[in-house]
């Protein structure tokens, strides 16, 4: 079983993205924030308005449900059922390069969350990472490509609380062009990025080619 080597390229996290407290290292090369917009309704035009002495229109008797979340919470436990894994988290960080720092290597049962973004069930992306293998043997995201749309899994949290995940897609991509926003953008909702290497190893970059990422939303 070759080694594996987490590479930064492709996992570089612009914390404006994430909800992170702290500003991006100067040498990050992620996205940058995506331009405020507003959520408010505007006004309704001139020609919309009724005229004096006319009701006005009726609002709508219901209106849709604030999307799903939960408070913020550390999570403790990864329960994926659908490719056996049954895991504990560690915490994350961004290196000095503005690269996201991988769980411990010689743990194949580790998984790691973005500590300084966005939690697991809060409101936003929230980031979680394992290797897909050792030098020794498989690890906790070797089977992570077999997940598919519709499978559930839940991040057992620090209180108390459980929140389900159900999978919307699954995607590699090339380490090399890496589409960081799509990947790290906030969301109106809770939503989680499973992410681990894939592709070929490359022998000579000691990496392989690809990242996979599971794309997954609460429920």
């Amino acid at each position: 079983m070759t080694a594996v080597f987490w590479s930064g390229v492709g996992l570089v996290l612009a914390t404006t993205l994430l909800g992170g407290t702290e500003d991006p290292p100067d040498d990050a090369h992620g996205p940058h924030a995506p331009p405020a917009v507003s959520t408010a309704p505007s006004g309704p035009a001139a020609s919309d308005r009724p005229a004096a002495g006319e009701p006005a229109p009726r609002e709508p008797a219901a209106r849709e449900p604030a999307a799903k979340r939960l408070p913020r919470s550390e999570p403790t436990r990864l329960l994926i059922p659908a490719i056996d894994v049954d895991a504990p988290f560690t915490d994350l960080a961004i290196n000095g390069k503005g690269q996201l720092e991988p769980p411990p290597a010689h743990n194949t049962n580790l998984v790691g969350w973005y500590a300084k973004g966005v939690s697991p069930g809060e409101r936003g992306t929230s980031i979680i990472a394992g290797h897909v293998d050792t030098a020794t043997s498989p690890a906790v995201f070797a089977r992570l490509s077999e997940l598919k749309k519709g499978d559930r899994f839940r991040v057992l949290r620090e209180d108390g609380s459980k929140a389900t995940f159900v999978v919307d897609e699954t995607e590699s991509y090339d380490k090399d062009d890496f589409p960081d926003a799509r990947v790290y953008a906030d969301t109106p909702d809770a939503q989680v990025r499973l992410i681990t290497c894939a592709g070929d190893y490359d022998r000579a970059a000691k990496d392989y080619t690809e990242n996979l990422v599971v794309f997954a939303h609460l429920v």
